[in-house]
Order: C-alpha cells, then sequence, then structure tokens
C-alpha cells in the first residue's frame, strides 16, 4: 500500500494499480524500455492490473513474468468497462494510468488519475479527466515511488 496524505486532496491509501497497456506501458504493442524494472518495484506495494483490448496481440507475451493481472476487454465499450474495473475494485483506493479516450473514465473514477503523454499522444477527455499528467510512465512510476512529489503536485 502507498499511504500519502495531501493538503486540500485527501488521504490517499492506495492497494490497486490499473493501467492501460497500448500507448500506456507499450508502443505498438511492445513494453517501454524501463517499464518492466518500475513495474517489479511497485509490485511490492501494489496489486497491478493492466486493462487492454491488446490490439496487437502481444500483452500476454510482454508481461508474462510480470506479478500483473491482465485483463483482455471487449473492443466495444472499453471506457465503460475500464471504469467497472475500477469501481469493482474500490474506487477510493485504486490509482490508474492511461492516455485513451478509453481511459478518461477510468482516471475519473480511481481515487487517483494519472495521464501520461507519450509516442501516441494523449486524449484531451482523459488529460480532463486526471489528476495528473506526466510527460511518460516513467515519470508516472516515480510518483508513486515516491509518494511526497504527489503531495507537491497535488496540493493546494
Amino acid at each position: 500500500m502507498i499511504h500519502v496524505t495531501i493538503p486540500g486532496f485527501g488521504d490517499c491509501r492506495l492497494e490497486e494499480l490499473v493501467l492501460d497497456y497500448n500507448g500506456t506501458l507499450a508502443i505498438d504493442g511492445r513494453l517501454i524500455p524501463g517499464v518492466r524494472e518500475k513495474m517489479g518495484i511497485l509490485a511490492k506495494s501494489l496489486n497491478i492490473h493492466v486493462l487492454t483490448a491488446d490490439t496487437f496481440g502481444s500483452a500476454a507475451e510482454e508481461l508474462r513474468d510480470l506479478s500483473c493481472k491482465l485483463t483482455v476487454i471487449p473492443t466495444e465499450s472499453q471506457d465503460i468497462a475500464k471504469q467497472d474495473y475500477v469501481n469493482a475494485l474500490g474506487a477510493e483506493k485504486c490509482v490508474s494510468i492511461g492516455n485513451g479516450r478509453n481511459d478518461g473514465k477510468m482516471l475519473r473514477a480511481a481515487a487517483l488519475g494519472i495521464a501520461v503523454i507519450q509516442k501516441e499522444g494523449a486524449s484531451s477527455e482523459t488529460i480532463h479527466n486526471a489528476g495528473i499528467v506526466c510527460v511518460s510512465i516513467i515519470d508516472a512510476f516515480e510518483l508513486l515511488e515516491n509518494p511526497k512529489r504527489l503531495t507537491a503536485t497535488l496540493r493546494c
């Protein structure tokens, strides 16, 4: 668990990390360099869930040795499927990270939503629904590794 109290934001007790795959963890179906190592570190503090329609058919192979639960979602209504997944886990204990239009509702539902802008870009709707925007998944992971950075960004 990651616990951080953020003035003006609240007391966050994060237990679940819900991640989009393509555009967030991977580009063109392949994990971004450094993601494997960072997920290994975060798996010591958080239960990791990866949600994907698996456009490239490579998610299971790419994630095979990582401590995470992979869920392949239908191609229809992905935004609702991702939001429902977060709500079923208990949104108040979730941090979610994504970039695509289908991630916006998931980011809004979670206690903490982080949008990443990488090679695929990011949907403006998703950015609007995020509490934090990062320029890479590695930066987003490092926020979670160093929770005082969350305080610096989110306090008011």
